[in-house]
């Protein structure tokens, strides 16, 4: 099979069930900045982090390919089985960030992005992450997003700043506070 096959050349692309969009759709672009989310992702892992972390980043990984698999799909045509989110796996987004905090001490500050290059990934994947709720949510007030697509980024930026301050931790670097100046 060739990885190129010419059909996207005039600007469209096909989801699963067939329907053929532009590429500009909003559609494409959720599933998009997933797919630039999980690429963030991929560098995070490839940071000196706890192999604990790493772990979770693969699994993490995993379920934003079942959520590019939802949100390339036609929602009125594809009659394609894919794989499905559980409410487990937001649990356990949950369970992580609840583990995470348990040794970190608490936030009384905003804190500025950065400190070591593991952390500032974790925060452009946040940011990332962020932007793909933004369109997902946009794509939903126009289609069908199953329900637990919109949880599961919610949650996950939420665990990736959490993951951002423990790595911060775990690595011995600065948490800079952010200090309004309101003068």
């Amino acid at each position: 099979m060739k990885i190129y096959t010419k059909k996207g050349d005039s600007g469209k692309t096909g989801l699963i069930g067939g329907t053929r969009v532009p590429k500009n759709a909003i559609r494409i672009d959720a599933y998009g900045t997933v797919d630039e989310l999980n690429s963030f992702l991929g560098l995070v892992r490839d940071q000196e982090i706890d192999t604990k972390y790493k772990t979770q980043l693969i699994e993490i990984q995993d379920r934003l390919f079942t959520i590019g698999s939802s949100l390339a799909s036609d929602p009125e045509r594809s009659n394609m089985k894919i794989p499905d989110l559980k409410e487990s796996d937001i649990e356990g987004l949950e369970n992580w960030m609840d583990e995470m905090d348990e040794e970190l001490p608490e936030m009384r500050f905003f804190v500025l992005p950065g400190g070591h290059s593991a952390v500032s990934f974790c925060h452009v994947s946040r940011c990332v992450c962020r932007r793909a709720e933004r369109i997902t949510v946009e794509l939903n007030e126009k289609e069908f997003v199953a329900p637990l697509v919109l949880s599961y980024i919610n949650r996950l930026s939420d665990y990736l700043f959490v993951l951002g301050r423990k790595i911060s931790h775990d690595l011995g670097a600065e948490e800079q506070a952010w200090h309004p100046r309101m003068d």
